[in-house]
């Protein structure tokens, strides 16, 4: 019976050569073609200039000015005109007016002015008879007692510059999210890149030594179950190898959706030769800037200063309600004056009116409603600022706990590839003077990988535990958020 060879290095390099030709073909239609380390200050400005999510959130401060405008609407000056003619009757007189009248932002007035004309024949005790030439109007009105501190035009322009304020704290909470986002999908990036390159090193050293055991095995210096056992942790590899690649790709995908280019924004899926060999440094936070920290979050996160707005915002619904519990006593002045010559007898040339109108409603239920309902809000928004300041102080105080735990983990973790490296360069000696095999190699070489792929992943957690802190206290808080 006669036994097949394959030559499974040939084989294996034309697997790797397809995998290797797979990754390029995916990055080079949309990677940068820099040949510089990505770092993550190129990844949070595009994140800040053209990520759609944060561009859409911005849009909440025109809205926000769109109601101030909208509010402001009710003071803008009106053109009233109109008139009236006696169709069947002893009298048969016409009249008619057109004044402009100016809302004013303060106490709940108004001035008006304009002109009059009536014409045929009107009683003389008819308000709206003026000569032939018409009189020309001028006066005011303003409300003594409900709608005078407030009223529901000026509560609504109030309420809407509250609302330019309360767009900032919306947006600011967002754009953390979206820093803090970006960052974790950078240093998974960083990490996916690196033990991609650790699973290539670890593939070619197998692959390597199959072409010195295919030659022992030629002369007879090695079994041949030797290099059967070789080709299989070749395969092994291989496929960690695939793995790896996929995970490389996923990540590079998920980043892509924060790294874009400047002139479109359209993602870049960036190449693998733009991976950092090493992360950033990584200090041990001082525990004594704890306490600091939590008291620069209370200032900076804006879930607080979002409750504060919403609560002036119902203050002014319940000043607006209380305003609704006081009578109506609105007082008006208008003045008229004769123009022309041809002036009846009984009209005055100057003529100044005084009006004054007193409304009460009785049981006032709606807006007894209005105040209990604005009151209880009060209390319950309070109540909310309250817990948000704990859940501010939990925060900061489990991402600082999660950051110390990753430098410590991290700490240890080196200590575990040193160990690892002092094992496997131990055995590497032994198989050389023959006082062990290659199964006992394989696994120094596999536990040295696994130790350095938990390294690589415990750098990857102490940035992402880093980039929860950062958001936890509002480190990347802007001065001014602008497009």
């Amino acid at each position: 019976m006669k036994t097949v060879r394959i030559s499974w290095s040939s084989v294996l390099e034309g697997r790797f050569a397809a995998c290797v030709m797979l990754v390029s073909s995916f990055c080079m239609p949309h990677s940068s073609l820099a040949e510089n380390p990505l770092l993550l200050g190129e990844v949070l400005a595009s994140v800040q200039s053209q990520y759609p999510p944060y561009l859409a959130a911005l849009i909440e401060q025109d809205i926000a000015n769109g109601r101030v405008r909208q509010a402001q609407g009710a003071f803008d000056v009106n053109l009233n005109a109109g008139g009236s003619m006696n169709l069947a009757g002893y009298y048969d007189g016409r009249t008619g007016y057109a004044m402009i009248e100016q809302p004013l932002p303060f106490w709940g007035g108004s001035v008006y002015s304009g002109y009059r004309l009536s014409s045929g024949f009107l009683p003389n005790y008819n308000k709206d008879r003026t000569g032939v030439d018409g009189e020309g109007v001028l006066g005011f009105r303003i409300p003594l007692l409900r709608d005078g501190t407030i009223d529901r035009r000026r509560a609504s322009l109030w309420q809407a510059q509250i609302d330019q304020e309360l767009a900032d704290p919306i947006i600011l909470r967002q754009y953390l999210d979206f820093i803090r986002a970006a960052t974790i999908g950078y240093y998974t990036w960083v990490a996916s890149g690196q033990r991609l390159a650790l699973a290539e090193e670890l593939f070619r050293i197998a692959k390597d030594r199959d072409s010195a055991i295919a030659e022992q095995v030629k002369k007879g210096a090695s079994a041949p179950i030797v290099q059967i056992d070789n080709q299989r942790l070749v395969v092994s590899r291989e496929i960690a190898t695939v793995q790896a690649l996929r995970r490389f790709q996923a990540s590079a995908i998920e980043l892509s959706l924060f790294f874009r280019t400047r002139e479109k924004a359209e993602p870049i899926i960036s190449d693998r030769h733009r991976v950092p060999k090493a992360f950033p440094p990584h200090p041990r936070l001082d525990e004594s800037q704890l306490t600091a920290d939590i008291a620069k979050a209370a200032v900076f996160r804006p879930e607080i200063r979002r409750i504060e707005l919403l609560v002036q915002k119902v203050e002014i619904d319940r000043k607006l309600a209380k305003n609704h519990l006081l009578p109506n006593l609105d007082l008006g002045v208008e003045a008229g004056q004769f123009l022309g010559g041809n002036r009846p007898r009984d009209i005055e040339r100057n003529e100044v009116e005084a009006k004054m109108e007193f409304k009460l409603p009785l049981q006032r239920r709606e807006a007894l409603g209005r105040v209990d309902i604005a009151e209880a809000t009060i209390v319950r928004l309070n109540n909310d600022k309250r817990f948000a300041r704990d859940r501010i102080t939990a925060d900061v105080r489990d991402a600082y706990s999660a950051l110390i735990a990753a430098y410590d983990a991290l700490k240890m973790t080196r200590v575990n590839v040193e160990l690892a490296h002092q094992l496997e360069a131990a055995e590497n000696e032994r198989l050389k003077q023959g006082a062990t095999d290659l199964l006992a190699l394989q696994i120094r070489e596999q536990a040295t990988f696994d130790g350095q792929v938990l390294e690589v992943e415990a750098q990857a957690d102490y940035f992402r535990a880093q980039a929860n802190y950062r958001a936890a206290i509002a480190a990347d808080a802007p001065s001014k958020l602008t497009r």
